[in-house]
């Protein structure tokens, strides 16, 4: 469990602990730098809006990505920004990093539990 909470809090740091330094590094790039042009796109860093259901799991997505969401919301106050040439794409970015991270997470699952080398 430890694990899968590293992988979750720093993208690529469960492949990390697991010896896959390689993958943990090529990992921890991906997920930083869709971050990091999602930012610079001024993409929207999702929230729970009042009466609007799916922006839960929209949310829940872009939490994925673990400590760089809370970096960026709570520390730094990022919200994108909607009259941005690129906001859509950005939001694109940054929901996407987080997904990506929730399925590596499963993937350092999968290789804890012996199916997967």
């Amino acid at each position: 469990m430890a694990t899968l909470l590293a992988a979750w809090l720093v993208p690529g740091s469960g492949h990390l602990m697991l010896g896959k330094r390689r993958r943990a590094v090529i990992f921890f790039l991906i997920i930083m730098s869709g971050v990091a042009i999602g930012g610079l796109l001024e993409g929207n860093l999702y929230r729970v809006l009042p009466n609007q259901p799916l922006t839960i799991l929209a949310t829940l997505g872009s939490m994925g990505m673990g400590t760089p969401y809370f970096i960026l919301r709570f520390i730094f106050g990022y919200h994108g920004s909607v009259v941005a040439a690129g906001y859509e794409y950005g939001s694109a970015f940054i929901l996407t990093a987080g997904l990506m991270n929730l399925l590596l997470i499963l993937d350092v699952w999968d290789i804890v539990r012996g199916r997967k080398a």
